[in-house]
């Protein structure tokens, strides 16, 4: 089971700092990367070290997760983390929706940071129909 460790919030927030202005990019900075970030950053597992640097395309992501028995990068986080019953707490990931296919991001407060061309950008919590625990 994963869990968080002790000084997992200033954690998240370094990370969050650091990928701030990184523009999505499939394999090294899309939504399934970020949040693998986050959750290494508050628990110390890495739970995309096996994909890191694998594919460039969404449908190369797809390949492995695939491959891996996972029908998308949702069923992977999944497999790995809770559903969490009742509210989000800050550092929960969310399933948000989007024109390609469900995103994940990570809950702060009752915004989300999810990856977009020009870096971190923001949704209301209440967009996300699926929240996993961290």
């Amino acid at each position: 089971m994963i869990k968080r460790t002790p000084g997992w919030q200033r954690r998240l927030a370094v990370y969050l700092g650091t990928v701030a202005r990184s523009p999505f990019a499939f394999g090294s900075q899309d939504c399934a990367l970020f949040a693998a970030g986050a959750v290494e950053a508050m628990t110390g597992t890495d739970l995309a070290a096996s994909y890191r640097g694998r594919y460039t395309t969404l449908r190369g992501g797809l390949r492995i997760m695939r491959r891996d028995g996972f029908a998308d990068h949702i069923a992977f986080f999944g497999h790995h983390l809770p559903d969490r019953d009742g509210p989000p707490q800050p550092g929960d990931l969310a399933v948000v929706p989007t024109d390609d296919g469900p995103a994940l991001g990570v809950v702060q407060g009752d915004q989300i940071y999810v990856t977009s061309p020009g870096g971190l950008a923001l949704v209301p919590l209440g967009d996300a129909p699926r929240f996993l625990r961290v």
